[in-house]
């Protein structure tokens, strides 16, 4: 008996992995936020100056040694408060991601797996919440509560997680209806079996893209809630507080501002290039327009698609 040729899963980590660091978008997202991480926990030990330390005799200097990037008004190492900054754009790029992923699945899941009456009420939901802008929800919660990271988190998870929602929720229904989930629910898969086999992965591609624009908003609306006061504290290390800070003297000393402004622009393009390099290495349907053409190309036939 000739055995079937071997299908090789396509969706192996290693693969995605390999497909992620061949595009230029994906090694560059992976590397700077790589970076972004390892100084966030090399400066929760270690950095050059401590951050909240002040010497007048050191004020406005140039970058140079040992003040990399230079000093500040009261003469803190702008380097030192680069690194301290990281901490707080890693803990609010996560804490929004991950709220917005919850929110985001769970009215998505809602609003296209449940009975129709659940739908429609979830589907006006969302469009309700949806109107409300994320950054002036921020600064309401702020102005009750007082500013602080944890209202951006909320503010911005929630936010997004609506929108993670409004784009989700279509997907799950489209995939819902495909022959591999309905051959799947008759074979007895349970609904939570299906929508963990075949639902989520297949609407990971948009998905991906959906939380790395919450994760580089969120990055985004901690600098400019920050810069306005609604966000982190003036004793709390973060990039747009020291954005604040320095912008007064903008026109006297250019160059120590450039220094937060470049640190927030990078990690913004990183968030949103590894989100669109991520949906590319995961789309099952980029894959399978490339695949038959790159094995004629190399002599051999096309080995079978696999849908899920």
């Amino acid at each position: 008996m000739t055995r079937p040729p071997r299908v090789e899963n396509p969706r192996g980590p290693s693969r995605t992995l390999g497909r992620l660091l061949s595009s230029a978008s994906g090694l560059f997202g992976v590397i700077v936020i790589a970076v972004i991480l390892v100084t966030a926990l090399v400066s929760l030990f270690w950095t050059p100056f401590d951050p909240r330390a002040t010497d007048v005799t050191a004020r406005w200097l140039p970058p140079g040694w040992p003040h990399l990037l230079g000093t500040d008004l009261t003469g803190r190492d702008l380097l030192s408060l680069i690194m301290a900054g990281s901490r707080t754009t890693v803990l609010v790029a996560a804490g929004a991601g991950l709220v917005a992923t919850l929110i985001g699945l769970a009215l998505g899941a809602l609003g296209a797996l449940t009975a129709r009456w659940v739908r429609e009420t979830v589907a006006v939901l969302v469009d309700i919440l949806i109107a409300f802008p994320v950054l002036i929800i921020a600064m309401l919660i702020s102005t009750v509560r007082g500013g602080s990271l944890w209202v951006v988190v909320w503010a911005v998870g929630i936010g997004f997680g609506v929108n993670v929602a409004r784009v989700t929720r279509p997907e799950l229904r489209r995939v819902q209806q495909s022959d591999f989930v309905l051959a799947g629910r008759a074979a007895g898969l349970g609904p939570a079996e299906n929508l963990v086999q075949h639902l989520l992965p297949n609407i990971a591609p948009v998905f991906i893209v959906q939380l790395s624009w919450a994760m580089a908003t969120a990055v985004l609306a901690e600098a400019g809630l920050s810069y306005l006061g609604f966000g982190a504290s003036v004793v709390d290390p973060s990039w747009g507080v020291l954005l604040a800070d320095l912008q007064r003297y903008i026109q006297i000393h250019p160059l120590s501002v450039i220094w937060p402004g470049l640190a927030i622009t990078i990690t913004v393009l990183a968030f949103n290039l590894l989100g669109d390099a991520l949906r590319d290495a995961t789309d099952p349907t980029l894959r399978a327009g490339r695949r038959p053409a790159d094995r004629a190309r190399a002599g051999r036939p096309p080995l079978p698609e696999v849908t899920a």
